[in-house]
């Protein structure tokens, strides 16, 4: 692997440039906190509400398969609205919604029969614990799809495309502090004042993020904590050339969205799979329960967080040393996907700790995989596209992670193991990568049809 023999054009300066393009960054990182708290509830409280309510295994894989078709179908919906309404609205609307809806489980088993009613005209058949829960993680999947979306785009208003990658990561790494938090926060709440209020504590979240989102935020240009070295900085890289935006079926024209699509498709769900079925894992293999699950999942996701940081750093930093756009962002992936591997090998550890560490570097490796897949976006594509890009391209991890949470299901009620499941999870990532290089080998950017917009 050389250096490209091209010209570099000169870097901005950073020094002296001012900062508050980080504070935005931090309240990126809290929103992905948040977000990741209010999903990971179900799956910590999954033997407690399967003992409680006689949910079987395809119950269960059922309720996280409404989060996810609610979270594919918002997630193109959401990207969308965010480029026509703006991050400020389209990402105060997200929390609006998501913050209801995770507040709403607490109550599932009352508006449930309902539901089971409603589902029933359908030919869906389903007690009314398990409606009621469908349809408050129906509801929370809707709001949480704007959360990336969101994100992505402003970290394109905010930053400048050498910062991306860290930018990107560090508020990725929010997901691995909620969901670290989560197993520190919900046994206490849960043991002290029940289940219910473990879903009330933590959807009350999202709104107090809102108070302080909406009077900080705004477009850089105009913003009156940005100088003018630091807007000069963010700014820094070419302007994108003038374009209407550009309807959804027209993305599809373009190899650059066929190629991030296969990449959250292929990958996405062994990220839904750690986060809604490792606590099982746990539980099912090593008999952890509820009260001692917390420090192995705390330790999982704490080796994660230095996984989303570390695979921005790196593109970043090759990126920095002169290395093609295209170079930095594969090899960072590439080492990822390698990082990911040994996940095939949980099952046969003896040990808790042996299996934490081994979950614990595949997650680490998913997350530094996800925050260089999210930056392809901003780095093929125009900034007027980004939010209806990642929609479409979320939507697409969301199907994946609707597969996987049908096939899990499947598998453990016939074989009651995760041998083959983490093998696919360990197999996942490189064959991936593949598929990515064979649609862009060279990341270019994205030039806009505009005479069918």
């Amino acid at each position: 692997m050389t250096r490209p023999s091209a010209t570099i054009a000169p870097v901005p300066p950073t020094k002296g440039a001012g900062n508050f393009r980080w504070v935005i960054c931090a309240l990126l990182f809290l929103a992905a906190t948040i977000n990741y708290v209010d999903r990971q509830v179900i799956g910590l409280l999954k033997p407690t509400l399967q003992q409680e309510f006689g949910w079987t295994e395809i119950d269960y894989a059922d309720i996280i398969f409404a989060f996810q078709l609610a979270y594919a179908i918002g997630y193109v919906f959401a990207g969308r609205v965010i480029d026509r309404v703006g991050t400020r609205l389209g990402f105060t609307l997200s929390l609006l919604v998501w913050s209801a809806a995770g507040i709403a489980h607490a109550f599932a088993t009352g508006f449930g029969p309902a539901v089971a009613a409603l589902l029933g005209v359908a030919g869906l058949t389903y007690s009314g614990s398990v409606a009621g829960f469908i349809a408050a993680r129906f509801a929370l999947g809707l709001g949480e799809s704007g959360n990336f979306p969101a994100s992505i785009k402003a970290v394109a208003e905010w930053f400048p495309r050498r910062e991306r990658a860290l930018s990107t990561g560090i508020f990725n790494s929010g997901t691995n502090i909620g969901a670290l938090l989560t197993p520190l926060i919900v046994p206490w709440l849960t043991f002290n004042y029940g289940w219910q209020w473990a879903f009330i504590a933590t959807g009350a979240l999202g709104l107090a993020w809102i108070a302080v989102w909406w009077p900080l935020y705004g477009a850089p240009a105009t913003h009156p904590r940005v100088g003018a070295a630091e807007l000069a900085l963010i700014q820094s890289d070419p302007p994108d050339p003038p374009a209407p935006p550009i309807p959804w079926l027209a993305l599809l024209r373009y190899r650059q969205t066929w190629a991030i699509a296969a990449a959250k498709f292929g990958t996405d769900p062994v990220w839904w799979l750690y986060l809604f079925w490792v606590p099982d894992f746990l539980h099912r293999r090593h008999g952890l329960d509820l009260q001692s699950m917390a420090l192995p999942l705390v330790s999982i996701y704490l080796i994660a967080d230095f996984g989303s940081i570390a695979g921005g750093w790196l593109s970043s930093r090759l990126m920095k040393k002169g290395y093609s756009t295209n170079v930095a962002r594969k090899t960072a992936m590439l080492a990822s996907g390698l990082c990911a591997a040994p996940i095939a090998f949980a099952p046969f550890a003896h040990s808790e700790w042996l299996a934490v560490l081994i979950v614990g570097i595949a997650a680490a490796a998913h997350q530094g995989w996800s925050c260089n897949v999210f930056t392809l976006v901003s780095d093929m594509f125009p900034r007027q596209a980004i939010g209806s890009v990642v929609g479409l391209v979320g939507m697409c991890g969301a199907i994946g992670g609707m597969l996987i949470a049908k096939i899990t299901g499947y598998v453990l009620e016939a074989t009651g193991s995760y041998h083959l499941i983490f093998f696919g999870a360990a197999s996942a990532y490189l064959i991936t990568l593949l598929v990515v290089h064979l649609f862009v080998p060279r990341l270019e950017p994205v030039r806009l049809d505009t005479r069918s917009s």
